[in-house]
């Protein structure tokens, strides 16, 4: 299986992702079926969505904190397409 990127659902209050899909569809599938509420979001296969960032352009660092292992491990970018959900249903 080729996959380019996962779908990774993160529910509302949730600390970890609570589905990862190879398709957005089953994903949506999956979260109405649950009622759930939270962002489903598209991440990078392979390579880090900082790093992913920075390639894609989408990113530039511009502090030095930017390229601390903190920063890196928590970085998460808006240029990743993803879903904002409540009770199932995308708005």
């Amino acid at each position: 299986m080729n996959v380019d990127v996962i779908w990774v659902f993160h529910g509302i209050n949730g600390r970890f992702a609570s589905g990862v899909f190879t398709e957005r569809k089953l994903a949506k599938e999956w979260i109405f079926l649950h009622k759930l509420t939270g962002v489903l979001t598209a991440y990078p296969v392979n390579i880090g969505v900082y790093d992913w960032a920075i390639s894609s352009g989408i990113f530039t660092q511009k502090r030095e904190e930017h390229s601390t292992p903190e920063f890196i491990g928590r970085f998460t970018a808006g240029g990743q397409e993803h879903f904002h959900y409540e009770d199932g249903i995308q708005i």
